[in-house]
């Protein structure tokens, strides 16, 4: 079989921080100006941090659900963290939002280049595939991809041994052939730490690698830099 780029979704495909304009708007009463853009920044990025928090706590404790049932309980915990008083509908519309994400600028061009280079690509995500596949449609990515994988079979989260080991056997591919391509450090050390071949996409020059001992195989600044020393 041919090399597998194994792409994580959120935040490495798809911007999770595309959804402070939709903050924003949904923050007018509680700032102003300049004030209302950084309190969204802010709930963003405290949204996605304890998103993916809850998730880790869920797989340790084997306590299995749908990975959008971890983004509403991060979305309620941040409303009342920061205090911002959102409504019901607020929410209702800020997990819309979260199923409509843009794609990075360069994700199309470079998986299609990918393609072209004889490449097997494929989702890989903690979210459900109906989930990702909705969101890949929304962001017209879809079809670039040969495969969409799920960690919902095996009910485990990222970066739990179970999931890489599935996505191995899904695609009947050895461990030397199949590489994670992913902005989370956790996602790359628990793929390196499970045999595979690993690409940090680091999106923040501002970003550090976790310390662990354990170094991704390659360091990108964007998937058009994976394509040109991949494909």
């Amino acid at each position: 079989m041919a090399t597998v780029l194994a792409f994580d979704v959120y935040g490495t495909l798809i911007d999770t921080h595309g959804v402070v304009t939709e903050l924003e708007n949904r923050l007018k009463a509680q700032s102003s100006g300049d004030e209302r853009e950084t309190l969204a920044r802010e709930f963003s990025r405290r949204w996605r941090d304890k998103q993916l928090e809850y998730s880790f706590r869920r797989s340790v404790m084997g306590a299995w659900v749908d990975f959008s049932e971890c983004t509403q309980a991060a979305l309620e915990f941040t409303d009342r963290v920061l205090q911002t008083g959102l409504s019901e509908g607020d929410k209702d519309h800020l997990m819309m939002a979260y199923d409509r994400l843009p794609a990075f600028e360069e994700v199309s061009t470079a998986l299609e280049r990918c393609h072209a280079a004889g490449l097997t690509c494929v989702a890989f995500s903690n979210g459900s595939r109906k989930a990702v596949e909705g969101l890949l449609q929304n962001a017209g990515v879809l079809e670039r991809f040969d495969d969409v994988i799920s960690v919902e079979e095996v009910k485990r989260f990222k970066p739990d041994p179970a999931v890489y080991a599935y996505l191995r056997s899904r695609l009947e591919v050895a461990p030397g052939d199949t590489w994670l391509i992913s902005s989370n450090a956790f996602d790359v050390i628990g793929a390196r730490h499970a045999g595979l071949h690993a690409a940090w996409v680091r999106r923040s020059l501002e970003a550090p690698f976790d310390p662990w001992g354990i170094e991704p195989d390659m360091t990108v600044t964007g998937l058009d830099d994976l394509a040109d020393q991949l494909a």
